[in-house]
């Protein structure tokens, strides 16, 4: 349920909303113990019906808030509203990815910048054992200032989007023998499609096809449907780049 303003989540006051999608609603809040501005992610109540997945949630937040990367988006705290667990994180000012690559390719100089901010987040995630599982152009953060921040690390393996995709990219959820691996259909590694489990080689795949698409302007993987989609993922090899 979407929450008003002035709505309070212990001592943070709902401001706006800033968007909504398959991973929860978002907002902009007011925390009045330090008097500074966050976002506060609210994530389905599902999640908050699985006590061992909410366990995991918390733990693997607490290890993402001990990360500190200039190229993740920091988290300062997590809760619970009536139900529905939240992530309180430092509030951005800027664009998504996907948003900017609304205007078409991105510049060379420009994509591999992106590129390797986005290497250096995954690296320190990494390193700590952590791993996103789903990176894509909605989860990249363009600040005003240029800076690359990851959005959503961890979230992706414990919940189930709900509501429509966002700008046409298709959340799939398949069951396999050891349960269900999520991806979003076009940024999933071979061995997400296959079903097996994700490790950091699998984010390495998601930056490549992400910075395919920077480079390009058009998704590493294109058919018309999800399953055509995921054939192409195992079977081919993207368009070659003509860069000039």
């Amino acid at each position: 349920m979407p929450l008003d303003p002035g709505t309070n989540l212990g001592p943070y006051e709902i401001k706006s909303p800033l968007g909504a999608g398959g991973m929860g609603e978002v907002y902009r809040a007011r925390d009045h113990r330090l008097g500074r501005d966050v976002a506060i992610k609210v994530l389905p109540e599902a999640l908050a019906r699985d006590a061992a997945g909410l366990r995991r949630f918390e733990a693997e937040a607490r290890a993402i808030a001990a990360l500190n990367h200039p190229n993740i988006v920091s988290i300062h705290d997590v809760g619970n509203h009536d139900g529905a667990p939240f992530l309180v994180s430092e509030c951005l000012e800027g664009q998504s990815l996907r948003q900017e690559l609304r205007a078409g390719p991105l510049p060379l100089r420009r994509a591999v910048k992106y590129g390797v901010e986005i290497a250096h987040g995954l690296a320190a995630a990494h390193d700590k054992g952590i791993i996103h599982r789903d990176l894509k152009p909605e989860n990249i953060f363009i600040t005003r200032d240029g800076r690359v921040k990851i959005l959503d690390f961890g979230v992706a393996k414990l919940i189930r989007p709900e509501g429509p995709p966002e700008d046409g990219a298709t959340f799939e959820a398949i069951p396999t023998s050891a349960g269900v691996v999520l991806g979003t259909v076009g940024y999933m590694s071979p061995e997400q499609v296959r079903g097996e489990a994700a490790d950091a080689r699998s984010d390495i795949f998601a930056l490549g096809t992400v910075l395919y698409e920077m480079l390009s302007g058009q998704r590493a993987f294109r058919r018309e449907t999800s399953a055509e989609i995921m054939t192409a993922n195992l079977k081919e090899d993207p368009p070659e780049l003509a860069l000039t």
